[in-house]
């Protein structure tokens, strides 16, 4: 009979361990902030799954409603945590460090069994950590809005970055997906989300050197226990599954998370979140006061341009030459050049070359070149260089939501408008903070009021992305711009409300302030006037931008070309005037018109950024 009864002993001395049963728990315990932090619980600071976790994996969780519930979980936590040896203690370090703390448990030999761990815990480097914002890159969908991840640099590092780590946070996504799937898949939450620690010289590698991205570092006020919290809730995430959103439960809120783990009063995950942009991270973090300092690291490509700047046109064509045959410095051209317009060529002949050399693999030819000119440089006395003057920092842009009153004029009937743009930057915007050239919308809504007409929808655009590379002779990028969304056109007679996509790809240059472009463009859209369901059309897009000191002009023109021999066109000219960061006016006369129908519109707005 005794040993029947032995089994249950043995369960019930489990959960009889002194301090850990759930009655003898701190009523409120589950509500504080770091073990809310710990479990991921979402306090209102997005739409989904309010009250629960974000974690979307059941290795994290030691209860069957740890998901749902912070208190099950804090109770389940506390009852595997307690006993000495434990493998819970292994898994979960900074749970453990939470418990210990709260419930004063004895001195037991803590995670001293647990070698993995510590094994990790010491290899990590933990002196510094730095939030690392490289700028947008409208080649992938991921980093259209930039990108943000950590950097924790270890203090045995004498040479700069050699032993730092980077934490980022992305999607798993797969290699057949391509840009339109990816982007669908990231804004409905299609994709699963994993922390991942690699050295920070691979990130380096990735941003600045293959994709020429400028890279932004902010040094994190973090003291060394904040540190601890935060490393230890690394290793608790290990291989563990969230949801990835590409708006809002992307990297940056996934870093703001585990700052907040380090720093639970400072409240950062406390305010409710339409999108969170890399941005606006930096700036919640700003405001917080967690930044310390800032570093600018340029791209391969940008330092490249602060070479170039100081050649002239004959100048760069020789360097030109010089990257594709070294030998050519021996020719009267190169050698009647003064000698610091020597080193000048060579060297900008050598960084092209080597940027030539990034992607791809290793050419002997192109390796044997770049050392010639390397020994071509030597042997000329350089003339000294100021050094790149960094751009405005991204946080010091406007905000990235807009709101926005207009009137006008449309032939003759006057009218006013709304717009709501929930993020980010178009062409015309201030400039300061973003990169030029390059617009990214999301959800743009337009209602207008006319003398003759009620409140009407008059433009949704639910994404634009315009990306303006401008081109010479070193690099030859390829523009293309993507639109989807609602828009009044003129069809026949009337101005229709349609559902369209038009996009395509194209060509920029840049001539002193002045940016002019050219598309090749293809427009789907479904309407009432027509009869098939879908109406296709080829068109060209074309026009300049003028980013001046003081404004911003913009002159467009385009016209489409239907399989139904309707036409369509619209020319415009629009001058932005900024009024300090978050205001601007903003004026255009726009020509809209059809084969059966054309109008003239005069339109002044005000415009107002926020965050």
């Amino acid at each position: 009979m005794r040993l029947l009864f032995l089994p249950l002993l043995l369960i019930l001395l489990c959960y009889a361990t002194p301090g850990v049963a759930a009655e003898n728990l701190p009523e409120k315990l589950h509500e504080q902030g770091r073990w809310q932090a710990l479990l991921h619980i979402n306090q209102g600071t997005t739409w989904r799954n309010r009250g629960r976790s974000y974690v979307d994996d059941e290795a994290f969780f030691l209860n069957d409603q740890g998901q749902r519930d912070a208190r099950s979980e804090l109770t389940a936590s506390a009852r595997a945590l307690a006993p000495a040896g434990t493998e819970a203690r292994c898994r979960f370090p900074a749970r453990y460090r939470f418990l210990k703390q709260q419930l004063d448990w004895p001195q037991d030999g803590g995670l001293a069994h647990c070698h993995d761990y510590l094994e990790w815990r010491q290899a990590m480097p933990d002196s510094r950590v730095v939030l690392v914002f490289p700028a947008a890159y409208l080649n992938s969908p991921s980093s259209m809005f930039g990108h943000t991840l950590l950097r924790i640099d270890s203090d045995r590092d004498e040479d700069g970055v050699w032993l730092s780590q980077a934490v980022n946070f992305g999607a798993a996504v797969g290699d057949d997906d391509n840009s339109i799937l990816y982007v669908y898949r990231g804004l409905a939450g299609g994709y699963p989300g994993y922390f991942s620690i690699v050295p920070y010289v691979r990130k380096i590698q990735d941003y600045a050197h293959l994709e020429n991205r400028e890279m932004w570092e902010y040094h994190l006020n973090l003291n060394s226990e904040e540190r601890a919290w935060l490393l230890d809730h690394l290793w608790e995430l290990q291989s563990i599954e969230f949801d990835y959103l590409f708006l809002d439960e992307n990297c940056s809120f996934r870093l703001l998370e585990l700052i907040d783990l380090a720093r639970p009063d400072a409240g950062l995950m406390s305010d409710f979140r339409m999108a969170e942009v890399p941005v606006d991270t930096v700036r919640n973090l700003q405001q917080a006061g967690f930044i310390a300092g800032r570093e600018y690291r340029p791209s391969k490509a940008g330092e490249l341009a602060h070479l170039i700047a100081p050649l002239d046109a004959r100048e760069q064509r020789l360097a030109l030459v010089l990257s594709r045959n070294p030998d050519k410095a021996r020719e009267a051209a190169y050698q009647n050049l003064p000698e610091a317009t020597r080193h000048q060529v060579a060297r900008v002949a050598y960084e092209h070359l080597r940027l030539q050399q990034r992607i791809g693999e290793r050419d002997p030819a192109r390796a044997r070149d770049s050392l010639a000119l390397l020994q071509l440089i030597n042997t000329h006395k350089s003339p000294g260089q100021a050094p790149l003057t960094p751009p405005p920092p991204p946080e010091e842009g406007h905000g990235t939501k807009l709101l926005s009153l207009a009137g006008g004029i449309e032939n003759d009937n006057g009218f006013g408008e709304l717009q709501y743009r929930m993020t980010y930057h178009d062409w015309l915007d201030n400039p300061a903070g973003f990169l030029e050239g390059a617009a990214i919308e999301v959800f743009n809504l337009r209602l207008r009021k006319t003398e003759q007409r009620d409140l009407q929808l008059e433009q949704l655009d639910l994404v634009t992305v315009r990306s303006l590379a401008p081109r010479n002779r070193f690099m030859k990028p390829v523009s293309w711009y993507v639109n989807g969304g609602l828009d009044r056109r003129f069809i026949e007679d009337k101005r229709q409300l349609t559902r369209q996509i038009q996009g395509g790809p194209g060509l920029s240059w840049r001539t002193g302030p002045v940016q002019p472009y050219v598309f090749a463009a293809a427009r789907a859209e479904n309407n009432s006037a027509h009869n098939p369901l879908v109406s296709t059309a080829a068109g060209l897009s074309t026009g300049a931008l003028w980013y001046a000191k003081h404004f911003q002009l913009g002159l467009a023109a385009e016209s489409f070309y239907f399989h139904n021999d309707d036409r369509q066109y619209r020319t415009s000219a629009t001058i932005n005037l900024p009024l300090g960061r978050h205001q601007a006016l903003r004026a255009s006369l726009q020509r809209d018109g059809g084969r059966e129908r054309a109008a003239t519109e005069l339109r002044l707005a005000w415009r107002y950024y926020f965050d």
